[in-house]
């Protein structure tokens, strides 16, 4: 015969042993606490060194500033090889109706020496060089890049191929009576080569020098009347 305690389950050990091997282990707090610690220290220790490798490489770049003394380089137009300059002026240039046009063709050669004064070698990057006629676009000239030793000098030569370029409106007529009244056509050469000094086979950043020349030519003699080059300036 049951009785009213029956109703309710009663204890055992074994219900006890059942809920722990259900519920897991129990979770330990000081380990959680050692692995966070664990990897703030690794992060610490991360940021040091790249601060310090940060500071050895500031301090390597003012050793050899110091000590070497880096130099712009010297990027100077040398000389100028006319092949032919050809100045065909269309009818409306002579007096038409229409809007005066001329077409300018043009070959040349250009000549220039890259000076290294530094104690280091340099690399060149490419460069493009704009040969233009009163502001007017014409043509380039492309440099390929090269690598100098140090305190060298080196000759590097370009060439300029302009082929039925049109030369409109108020540029036509200055081209046209340059070429046949003066006797002149004045050019500018005009762009940016960059180098980089090489130190213990690495590269420092990039040294730009900005390059303007200026070109007279001779349409009737076919040669080179004047010639100017210049260095407008370094931007580190």
């Amino acid at each position: 015969m049951m009785t009213p305690g029956d109703h309710h389950r009663r204890y055992s050990p074994l219900d006890d042993r059942r809920h722990r091997r259900y519920m897991g282990p129990p979770i330990s707090t000081s380990s959680t606490s050692s692995s966070a610690a664990s990897f703030k220290g690794c992060c610490c220790c991360l940021f040091l060194l790249l601060t310090f490798l940060a500071l050895l490489a500031v301090a390597v770049a003012l050793v050899v500033v110091l000590v070497l003394k880096p130099k712009k380089p010297q990027f100077d137009l040398q000389q100028v090889a006319v092949q032919y300059l050809l100045i065909d002026p269309t009818t409306a240039a002579v007096g038409g109706a229409q809007p005066p046009a001329a077409y300018l063709s043009l070959n040349i050669t250009l000549l220039f020496i890259a000076d290294n004064p530094n104690r280091v070698g340099i690399r060149y990057e490419a460069a493009a060089l704009a040969v233009m006629y009163r502001g007017v676009p014409l043509g380039v000239a492309t440099v390929l890049g090269f690598e100098q030793p140090a305190e060298s000098r080196r000759l590097v030569q370009t060439r300029v191929v302009v082929d039925r370029f049109n030369v409109l409106q108020a540029d036509a007529l200055d081209l046209v009576r340059d070429a046949t009244l003066n006797d002149r056509v004045d050019l500018r050469l005009t762009g940016d080569v960059a180098a980089k000094i090489l130190v213990l086979g690495l590269s420092s950043p990039r040294v730009q020098v900005s390059v303007d020349c200026a070109i007279v030519i001779s349409p009737r003699k076919q040669s080179l009347i004047y010639q100017q080059c210049g260095v407008d300036g370094v931007n580190l």
